[in-house]
């Protein structure tokens, strides 16, 4: 079954409702969430690239994954991508031109969209979010999210996965869930409002609804969030592509990143100790404060937890949301009031058209230094 909904701004929206079992089942998960969670907490924007070539129609596809804290990173991103394509991929000395042209704008220039062999790169810009309750506890993942059928813990164990916008397609004709839709068509008014924000920042908010007046939801990702007492959330680690990855993430934290910054565990110690093996040795007079924190990663790899406290500190697996403004153009790219932490900059060996990198002109250069 399928239907049509013009929405404002006369954006058509496909909806198609759920008719196989898991579809179904997912569905009414998310509609258990919404009763639950019915107010959202918007923490700000993240930056990708996506890509667009001449038989995409209207989809883009997210090449740098859309996660990075300003534009620049982005930017930086695509200045590896392409780098990489020139030295790796390209076929003749032709493509290899085209592609270190436009590395050498991307080490010198703040570019936010251009075009190469065909393709046009554009960073974009996405608002990260999370559903909150009545109490403003952030939601956690839904029974229905993916989870691997046995869970990895061992070191490492993630290098292997996806990445969080791994493969990702932005299609706006894609057909949505009734519950998908109405999110979508709810979310196309969101704007930045309060004294909290500089009028720049609200004026470009309240610009970014006419010109890119639809939106576009992203695959859930995951995060740590931690509170100590009654602080607010704040957030633990970045991004991860499944609930498993960011308890994975926690995990480490709490029995390799943490011992070491609280000065239980050396910092120059070998890879391998972490608050298990010390606990296990019985030897460091830290032992009992090592023991709280692997009891409690023992607790989160046995029950596949969403939540633990530590040492008066909650931390918790949350479920975050991002979504993308659209306009008759694509995706929106960033706007004039958002901030880049550095300027763009040469990040890679020179490699000439033959594909040859040049290292000793690294060398010479550290020399003169």
């Amino acid at each position: 079954m399928s239907g049509e909904d013009a929405g404002p701004a006369g954006w058509p929206v496909r909806v198609r409702v759920p008719v196989e079992p898991v579809e179904a089942a997912v569905e009414a998960d998310a509609v258990d969430a919404a009763v639950r969670h019915c107010s959202l907490a918007v923490r700000g924007p993240l930056f990708g690239v996506a890509a667009q070539s001449g038989d995409d129609g209207p989809r883009w596809r997210v090449v740098v994954e859309v996660t990075h804290g300003c534009p620049q990173q982005a930017r930086d991103g695509l200045n590896s991508l392409l780098w990489f394509r020139a030295k790796d991929d390209a076929k003749s000395v032709e493509e290899r031109r085209a592609l270190l042209a436009a590395v050498a704008r991307l080490e010198t220039e703040y570019v936010d969209e251009l075009s190469v062999l065909g393709t046009r790169y554009r960073v974009v810009r996405a608002e990260e979010y999370a559903a909150v309750d009545a109490f403003g506890d952030i939601e956690t993942p839904r029974p229905t999210d993916p989870e691997p059928p046995t869970c990895d813990w061992s070191p490492g164990a993630g290098a292997g996965s996806p990445g969080v916008d791994e493969g990702l397609v932005l299609d706006p004709d894609a057909p949505l869930s009734p519950l998908q839709a109405a999110e979508r068509l709810s979310l196309r008014s969101l704007a930045y409002s309060g004294t909290r924000f500089p009028a720049a920042v609200l004026r470009d908010s309240a610009r970014a609804v006419e010109t890119h007046p639809d939106v576009m939801l992203m695959p859930a990702a995951f995060l740590i969030v931690e509170r100590a007492g009654t602080e607010p959330w704040s957030p633990g680690s970045g991004l991860q592509p499944t609930a498993h990855d960011a308890r994975r993430a926690l995990d480490f934290a709490l029995t390799w990143l943490e011992p070491r910054q609280r000065g239980l565990i050396p910092f120059d110690a070998d890879r391998d100790v972490d608050a298990h093996t010390v606990v296990a040795q019985n030897t460091s007079p830290a032992g009992g404060e090592l023991a709280v924190l692997a009891e409690a990663a023992g607790r989160l790899r046995a029950g596949r937890l969403d939540q633990v406290e530590v040492h008066d500190t909650v931390y918790r697996i949350a479920r975050i949301r991002r979504l993308l403004r659209w306009g008759p153009d694509g995706p929106e790219g960033p706007r004039p009031s958002d901030v880049n932490t550095h300027g763009p900059e040469v990040l890679h060996l020179r490699l000439d058209e033959h594909g040859t990198v040049h290292f000793e002109e690294s060398a010479e250069e550290n020399a003169d230094c």
